[in-house]
């Protein structure tokens, strides 16, 4: 896990020395991400500089630095990730020979460079298994190849302004060029007010690009206008083979195939020359990588949780029983509302554009604490898209079906009727029922009022997965643009509805929100983080799967239950979904309330012109009164005000 950084200066005058000025000044903006050592390569005739900030895992030694060139002299290249492959295409490439034996050392960035050089760029890089963002100058050629895995685990910025082109594993290297000249992109505005983060390929800043997941970007610096990117793997494709040739075995066949899958991964993904551990909730997905890992080594693995003096919100316990029966070497933190609260300020230089999945600070927390005994974590990240574990997967086809029998003034009279009742009431109610189950039921069931005048399946995605139902009226001015959600031509042959979110779900929020976050979290206190349910083998297997398998009854995730059930008694598992969250609703009535009410000043929004005062005045008073639960509303405001604070 490293941070990578280039620049591309396409004037005549660009010079070695200036050229590396530009791009330590970027590398050196992700020193967080790569503290162990840095590596600046140029070329001078065509203006082009590579930078690199190391974290080391494979190979500790000097040979594994980067920027490495290849044995012929033809590629150089900076890598961000890993390769979990490596070393079956080290032995396979060893076998086809080549002018890049004898190795120089031991790490996978070696091997990438041989397999550009023996099989070419493209089909290199669908032989990769990982996750990864890249940039490979091709010397002979004068071509700039920027890449990244196909679930978008690791990130890459890149724009082309003026003269220049600059990369970027975080947008504060872009910054650091010193010729971004940010301006803000509205429309990425008005899609971060409903999504709580910016969907690629869009950033904050008008003119910066995400590059998209699977994609593979070329530039050649003698045609610096024509920047060509194409998808080298697509979800679409895979879903769309996976329907064409569905698994044909019966359910103990396919929970026989899906260990062994998963063990490959996970046994793959434990690679590491540095210590290694686990992040462990006690939920499905996290405690089976835990038991695969533990199942796969000869000692006890490491396990991290967190946990938290409200009941409501703590899993520590679960977590503590999954690892006792494993019988890991598990540490535990109690993070208090002080600790929590004091990283807040820090948010907004960590995810260096708007966003708001307040998980973030659990996230961060946990990963601060798994720093201090390891440098690589696996964790559960991608079960629920992939094995459909979401409650809305679960419940939305339901509340859609019985929808659609009702007639439109029926649903609207039902709505009013749920709002007559505040979130706090619902809550109170429930809290008295025996046996209860839901997190946030006054919330949920306000959620429910909100899509029951819907009058497609489409729009109820839409809503459950919004923050902001219509961005626009809150917004000054800027218009929202399409998402994924409104192109119907990007999505594959569905037809079941539940199949259908996961498909947006993993397109959309798993790597905008998800694997942004982790990163971000993760990477800002210099901890590798490794998701085995993102391998793509595994992800291709789930979606040839029968749904059926998949969503059982009322439960989600059947199948990974099924082998989860091998490792861990049922009972240490089966409980509700909860999520991985923090009292945000208290916090903003509480110790948060002076910071918030200093950022939603009416005259501070006045003055800045992007947000309408008397929107936000209101959800703030309807949230402080209690009618309504707008803790999503406000920190999804509150966190954009931060950020201009910081960055504009």
């Amino acid at each position: 896990m490293c941070g990578i950084t280039g620049f591309i200066d396409f004037s005549p005058a660009a010079t070695a020395e200036g050229l590396e000025k530009r791009v330590r000044d970027m590398a050196d903006s992700l020193r967080h991400r790569g503290p162990d050592a840095d590596g600046v390569f140029t070329d001078a005739e065509s203006g082009l500089a590579l930078g690199h900030r190391r974290l080391a895992i494979i190979d500790l030694s000097e040979s594994g630095a980067q920027p490495m060139r290849s044995r012929d002299g033809r590629y150089v290249l900076v890598h961000n990730g890993e390769i979990y492959n490596y070393l079956e295409l080290r032995a396979e490439l060893e076998t086809e020979g080549g002018p890049f034996l004898p190795w120089r050392g031991t790490s996978d960035t070696e091997v990438m460079l041989a397999a550009f050089a023996s099989w070419g760029v493209e089909k290199a890089v669908r032989r990769f298994s990982g996750m990864f963002a890249f940039a490979l100058w091709d010397v002979r050629e004068r071509t700039l190849f920027l890449a990244r895995d196909r679930m978008g685990e690791k990130p890459l910025y890149y724009s082309r302004t003026g003269q220049f082109f600059i990369f970027g594993s975080e947008l504060k290297a872009l910054r650091a060029s010193g010729v971004l000249e940010p301006e803000l992109d509205m429309g990425a505005v008005a899609q971060y007010l409903r999504f709580q983060y910016i969907p690629a390929p869009r950033t904050i800043y008008q003119g910066v690009r995400k590059l998209r997941p699977g994609h593979l970007l070329a530039l050649r610096p003698d045609n610096p206008d024509r920047l060509e990117s194409a998808p080298y793997w697509s979800l679409k494709d895979a879903v769309n083979r996976g329907l064409y040739a569905p698994f044909q075995g019966g359910e103990e066949e396919a929970v026989d195939q899906l260990e062994t899958l998963l063990r490959a991964t996970v046994r793959n993904q434990m690679l590491s020359d540095v210590p290694l551990g686990s992040l462990l909730s006690g939920g499905v997905d996290s405690s089976l990588v835990t038991a695969l890992m533990q199942a796969e080594s000869s000692r006890p693995v490491r396990t991290f949780t967190i946990g938290y003096d409200d009941p409501a919100y703590d899993e520590a316990g679960h977590a503590r029983r999954v690892a006792e029966h494993l019988g890991t070497e598990h540490t535990e933190l109690t993070v208090t509302p002080r600790q929590a609260l004091d990283l807040v300020p820090a948010l907004p230089r960590m995810y260096d554009e708007p966003f708001a999945d307040a998980s973030m600070i659990p996230t961060h927390l946990v990963a601060a604490l798994t720093r201090k005994h390891v440098t690589v974590c696996l964790s559960g990240d991608g079960g629920d898209e992939t094995f459909a574990g979401y409650n809305r997967h679960v419940w939305a086809p339901a509340v859609w079906e019985r929808m659609r029998s009702l007639p439109p003034r029926v649903r609207r009279i039902a709505a009013r009727a749920i709002r007559m009742v505040s979130p706090g009431a619902y809550n109170t109610i429930f809290s008295m029922l025996p046996g209860r189950s839901l997190s946030m039921p006054g919330y949920k069931l306000h959620r429910v009022a909100e899509v029951l005048g819907l009058d497609s399946r489409e729009d109820v995605y839409k809503s459950l997965a919004s923050t902001w139902q219509n961005p626009e009226q809150v917004l000054v001015s800027g218009q929202e643009p399409p998402s994924a959600m409104d192109m119907p031509s990007l999505w594959p042959g569905l037809t079941e509805y539940t199949a259908w979110m996961q498909f947006l779900d993993s397109v959309s929020y798993l790597p905008g929100d998800i694997l942004t976050k982790v990163d971000r979290a993760a990477m800002a206190c210099s901890l590798e983080s490794r998701a085995p349910f993102l391998d793509h083998k595994v992800v291709e297997f789930a979606w040839r799967l029968p749904l059926s398998m998949k969503l059982r009854g009322k439960q989600g995730k059947y199948i990974l239950r099924r082998v989860l059930d091998r490792h861990v008694p049922r009972e240490l598992v089966d409980r509700p979904k909860t999520g991985f969250g923090i009292p945000i609703d208290t916090w903003l009535r509480g110790p948060l309330r002076p910071w918030a009410e200093e950022l939603l000043s009416p005259n501070r929004l006045a003055q800045q012109g992007i947000l309408r005062p008397e929107v936000v005045g209101m959800q703030w008073a309807d949230h402080l009164s209690g009618r309504r639960d707008n803790q999503f509303r406000i920190w999804n405001i509150l966190m954009l005000q931060a950020w201009l604070n910081e960055w504009m």
